[in-house]
């Protein structure tokens, strides 16, 4: 999996703007954003982390996968039964928006191939309409999925949480820093947020 061609220009403009940034790239040096250029396979792992911790997510998530045998694609879901899928520790509600999700896209009433022509708050929007996807959902999918390169989901609470530690700022930091620092970032806050969740996780987070 590549990192995106954008990476390392970031990297050299977000050190020269900020001295936080500069620190947290300089002690971060493995590893870079990626995709799996797979966005059903993303949209079902961001339904199941929805609400629970990373641990649970991932025994979710591989009981999930096995069900699939292995292959999480549309046609594979859309034969599970609402039971094998609540098996697995799925809610009612996660249960019904992934089932949802896998017959819009066969009925082509979803076209995640149109999102690479749309801007940042167009496909927000598109993938909003999706049943359990919500803002924050979107913007974890533009991220590792279409690695966009100036997504700053202010609605993750581990960012906030790495801003307010790393900034040494209080605990929500308040609207105005947020946005000086999203002016100062951009074009590349995608790359400022990866650094940000590397300071309070060890394991790059992936969808």
């Amino acid at each position: 999996m590549r990192k995106p061609s954008y990476w390392n220009k970031a990297k050299s403009i977000l050190s020269k703007k900020d001295k936080v940034m500069k620190k947290l790239i300089n002690t971060y040096k493995d590893g870079a954003l990626v995709t799996r250029n797979d966005v059903f396979f993303s949209l079902c792992k961001s339904i199941i982390g929805q609400q629970i911790s990373v641990a649970a997510a991932n025994s979710v998530f591989s009981k999930f996968k096995k069900s699939c045998k292995g292959k999480i694609t549309t046609r594979n879901v859309n034969k599970l039964s609402s039971q094998t899928l609540k098996r697995c520790g799925l809610s009612r509600q996660k249960v019904k928006g992934i089932k949802d999700l896998a017959k819009k896209i066969i009925t082509k009433e979803f076209k995640p191939h149109l999102i690479k022509n749309m801007t940042d708050e167009e496909a927000i929007e598109y993938l909003s309409n999706l049943r359990q996807i919500g803002r924050w959902s979107a913007e974890m999918i533009l991220l590792f999925t279409f690695n966009r390169s100036n997504i700053w989901p202010l609605q993750d609470i581990g960012l906030l949480r790495a801003i307010s530690n790393n900034y040494k700022k209080k605990y929500f930091p308040p609207k105005t820093f947020l946005n000086k620092l999203y002016k100062k970032f951009s074009p590349y806050c995608s790359v400022a947020t990866w650094y940000l969740w590397r300071s309070i996780d060890d394991e790059p987070i992936q969808y």
